[in-house]
């Protein structure tokens, strides 16, 4: 193991040899329903890296739920378990979803009288039509194009134990929110939050969203590689999207396939990978773990934070 200044650097082969034993299993056919759209995720992948995650997680998680105790009894506060939120962030396309849903499987299995609860920011994008009229819709997923007021008063309200939240519904087939659709959050024992930006330090919010994670992770990656994975997935939603004209992405499935990529590519060089190079690489060091990748989605090292 070599170590920097602020992180532990762990590689794949030291990182599985935490494993405890563990009641904890994912079939075949689970994690092919849990990982998203051309994401390399193995059931060797869940017994090497994210059951040691878990382990990890219930090492913060116990003392978290110590520490609040001890300091709500000093205060003489009610002792009641604050709702331990978990960030995600990272580039688009680089696998945070995928390592959303595996968590949120994995925690409710390992914790089956807790409430795990999964969101993820997109829901707090400004709708399209608010975006055309400022000017944004070419800059969707940057820091403006989020309702950050609306996302930061929900972070306060999921911690203060406000009951029924409303969400709001982005659909990536209607590459917009869903008018008048919200899922309902109500008094989570943990949540997950997974968001490009979650990390971010918006310029003109005194709180941060990353304010109210008891955790954070960052999923890592060379941005050529990410590129590439960019494109394979766009590749994989144009073989559905011809099937339903309602899809956003249905009249390049139904057009010429090399305009189609061209486009892509496109997307990818001005919006996507500007976006990471300027807003979301910046704040990987701010996660309290970053998990690397190399080709194929392979996970080969592990960076925990020294607290």
């Amino acid at each position: 193991m070599k170590e920097s200044d602020s992180f532990y650097i762990i590689n794949r082969d030291e990182w599985k040899e935490l494993i405890n034993h563990t009641e904890i299993t994912l079939t075949d056919e689970e994690v092919e329903s849990l990982r998203s759209l051309n994401d390399q995720v193995s059931v060797t992948d869940v017994k090497e890296i994210y059951l040691p995650i878990l382990q990890v997680l219930h090492q913060y998680i116990k003392f978290y739920n110590k520490r609040q105790c001890e300091v709500k009894k000093l205060l003489k506060r009610p002792v009641e378990r604050d709702p331990y939120i978990i960030g995600i962030a990272g580039s688009v396309a680089v696998g945070k979803s995928t390592l959303a849903r595996f968590l949120q499987k994995m925690m409710a299995r390992a914790y089956p009288e807790k409430k795990v609860k999964l969101i993820t920011t997109d829901g707090f994008l400004y709708p399209n039509e608010i975006l055309k009229e400022r000017n944004l819709l070419n800059r969707k997923g940057f820091p403006e194009s989020y309702d950050m007021h609306r996302l930061i008063s929900f972070m306060g309200d999921v911690k203060s134990g406000r009951r029924n939240i409303k969400v709001p519904l982005y659909s990536h087939r209607l590459y917009n929110i869903v008018p008048d659709e919200f899922e309902i959050i109500d008094q989570p024992d943990i949540l997950i939050v997974e968001g490009i930006n979650v990390l971010q330090l918006p310029a003109n919010e005194k709180i941060f969203v990353s304010d109210f994670f008891d955790f954070s992770f960052y999923v890592d990656a060379e941005p050529d590689r990410i590129e590439k994975w960019y494109l394979e997935r766009f590749g994989v939603l144009l073989q559905t999207a011809f099937k339903d004209p309602s899809n956003y992405y249905y009249p390049y499935a139904v057009g010429d396939r090399t305009e189609a990529f061209k486009m892509a590519k496109n997307v990818w060089r001005t919006i996507n990978l500007k976006n990471l190079q300027e807003y979301i690489l910046p704040t990987r060091f701010r996660a309290d773990m970053i998990i690397h990748k190399t080709s194929e989605h392979f996970i080969d090292q592990i960076l925990l934070k020294k607290h």
